[in-house]
């Protein structure tokens, strides 16, 4: 992977384009590492994108054939490296925005869907290919894809391993936009504008209450939301954004 710094963004480049930058599990370690270390004090956003024609044709078949272990020691890998990367993504205190730039297959579908806005090339194809090589969605895909695109269209992709095209992936909600190729840097670029003009912490808070909440009762949830409101109330940003109104101007958040 390459990653760049700039102007409060953070790339995220898969860059193994010979084989369609498919991850490996030492990536797929590597890239939770890149959520962990996401600072708000430093960062406005991540981006995650893909070097030439595809996004990430997903887990590396390579490494599958070669790879010799029991089930046991498999739970251990899959926890530490793709498992991981749900995590630390959903946790992470900065906005994820997938570029899906070319192709996005199995764990790069999966890795479309963790991220908290995925833009996408028209020309780009995706598939829950994980039951092409006798495998169940992962990278978060049986938890979260059911949350995007409903129950039985999340089960018509696991089933079939179907591929489909952006515009589909659009519609079902999977991905938030389409656009040309030669428009998507741009389309991403005023997203990214948006986001450097919100307070960062504030978006950190909002988006912990949303994903712990995924699977909570309302009101265990809705106590829930007391709570990291209680904390956000509590924050610079708050302040801020409070005096702003007043005095009307925009907010300046640091």
């Amino acid at each position: 992977m390459e990653i760049t710094d700039d102007d409060g963004v953070r790339t995220v480049t898969f860059d193994r384009p010979e084989v369609m930058n498919a991850f490996t599990p030492e990536i797929a370690a590597e890239l939770a590492e890149v959520f962990a270390d996401a600072n708000p004090e430093e960062l406005d956003a991540i981006v995650l994108t893909g070097e030439g024609d595809a996004f990430s044709a997903g887990g590396d078949i390579q490494s599958m054939a070669e790879r010799e272990e029991n089930t046991e020691e498999a739970y251990e890998r899959v926890t530490e490296t793709f498992g991981r990367v749900v995590e630390e993504a959903l946790s992470a205190d900065v906005p994820i925005v997938a570029k899906v730039n070319g192709d996005a297959v199995g764990a790069g579908l999966a890795v479309t869907a963790v991220s908290d806005f995925a833009y996408a090339a028209e020309s780009a194809t995706f598939s829950c290919a994980f039951v092409r090589v006798g495998l169940i969605p992962d990278t978060g895909g049986s938890f979260l894809l059911p949350r995007l695109v409903g129950l039985r269209t999340a089960k018509r992709l696991a089933f079939t391993g179907e591929f489909f095209g952006a515009s589909e992936a659009a519609e079902m909600g999977l991905v938030n936009e389409v656009h040309p190729e030669d428009e998507l840097d741009a389309a991403v670029s005023d997203l990214l504008d948006t986001l450097r003009k919100r307070p960062t912490k504030t978006i950190g808070l909002a988006k912990r209450a949303i994903h712990e909440n995924l699977g909570r009762g309302w009101r265990e949830a809705q106590d829930y939301e007391n709570m990291v409101q209680s904390q956000a109330y509590d924050t610079p940003e708050h302040e801020e954004g409070v005096a702003a109104f007043l005095e009307g101007r925009e907010p300046d958040f640091e």
